[in-house]
C-alpha cells in the first residue's frame, strides 16, 4: 500500500517476520508488529522502550506526550504494556496518519490520541504538569527539526513535565565530536535537568553516523546499564554532562542547521 502526503510517497511493507515497515519516499520511519506490539524491531526504539521500562513497572498507566507519530509504534508499545496510559501523538501529516491507521489499525480504546500539528505549536497546548514522559522521535527529510531541539522547546518539555517527569529524544550524529549532539546535551541539561545518552559506541566516539537516544530528567533517571549490555547490538550509556561539557545551549535566534543522515545509513 503506498499514499502521496504532505511528507511524501509513504508505503507499507509486509515483511518476511509477519512485520510491517512504513517508508516515507523510501527512507523506514517505523516498523511495526501487529500481533505482538511489544516487539521494537528498530534498535533506537527498543532503547526507547527500555527507558520506559525502567520509568514505570509493566501495568503501570503512565502519560506520554510524543512529539512525532509516523506508525505509532512506541505509542502502540505503551498501550499493551501499560493499559490505561493517555497518550497524546503530536503528527502534523493528518494525510499519513490517517494512511497508517487504515493499513495499521489500532485496536480499539488504545487511548492513543493524534493531534494533527506541529510540535512546536501542539506542545503549547498541553497542560502544565500532566506528563509522565514526553518523546521526541520526529524527523523531515532525515533530520531532527531544529525547533525541536532548541532552548526554547526544551523550556516548554519542562513545563508540561511532573516534577518527576522524563524527557526521551532520539537524536542523530555521525560527525567527528558529535557537535550536534554535545550542543543539545547542553541544551537539555540547562532546560530539564541532568541525564544519559544510549548508543552505540562507535556513534559516541564518532566513527559512525547513527542514532543516540538522550533522556533526561529534574529526577536522577534510571539505570540503564544492565539494558545496554542485554541488548542486540549493545549500547553505552554516557552521563549528559560528559557529553555535554562546555557546549552552548541551542536557541532559536541561532538557526542552526541540525544534521541530516545520508541515506545510505537508513535505507535498505
Amino acid at each position: 500500500m503506498e499514499r502521496r502526503t504532505a511528507s511524501g510517497l509513504a508505503s507499507v511493507e509486509a515483511q518476511p517476520d509477519g512485520t510491517f515497515v512504513l517508508r516515507i519516499d523510501g527512507s523506514p520511519q517505523s516498523q511495526v508488529d501487529l500481533a505482538d506490539p511489544t516487539h521494537l524491531p528498530f534498535e533506537y526504539m527498543r532503547r526507547i522502550g527500555d527507558v520506559v521500562d525502567a520509568i514505570a513497572p509493566r501495568r503501570q498507566p503512565v502519560a506520554v506526550l510524543h512529539v512525532g507519530g509516523a506508525a505509532l509504534s512506541i505509542p502502540r508499545y505503551v498501550a499493551v504494556t501499560r493499559p490505561r496510559s493517555r497518550q497524546i501523538v503530536l503528527e502534523p501529516d493528518e494525510d499519513l496518519t490517517e494512511f497508517v491507521r487504515e493499513a495499521l489499525p489500532l485496536p480499539k480504546r488504545t487511548g492513543i490520541k493524534v493531534r494533527p500539528v506541529t510540535g512546536r505549536a501542539g506542545i503549547g497546548e498541553v497542560y502544565d504538569d500532566s506528563m509522565d514522559v514526553v518523546i521526541l522521535d520526529a524527523f523531515e527529510h532525515e533530520a531532527v527539526p531544529a525547533n525541536l531541539v532548541t532552548a526554547e522547546f526544551f523550556a516548554e518539555c519542562a513545563r508540561v513535565l511532573r516534577p518527576t517527569g522524563v524527557l526521551v529524544a532520539n537524536l542523530i550524529d555521525g560527525k567527528a565530536g558529535l557537535p550536534f549532539i554535545r550542543r543539545t546535551a547542553a541544551t537539555v541539561r540547562a532546560g530539564i535537568g541532568a541525564g544519559v545518552v544510549l548508543a552505540e559506541r562507535k556513534i559516541l566516539r564518532g566513527k559512525g553516523f547513527g542514532n543516540v537516544i538522550m533522556v533526561a530528567s529534574r529526577q536522577p533517571v534510571p539505570d540503564l546499564t544492565d539494558a545496554g549490555r542485554r541488548a542486540q547490538p549493545p549500547y553505552d550509556v554516557m552521563p549528559l554532562d560528559e557529553l555535554a561539557g562546555k557546549a552552548a545551549p541551542l536557541t532559536d535566534a541561532e538557526g542552526y542547521v541540525t544534521p541530516q543522515a545520508p541515506p545510505s545509513v537508513f535505507r535498505s
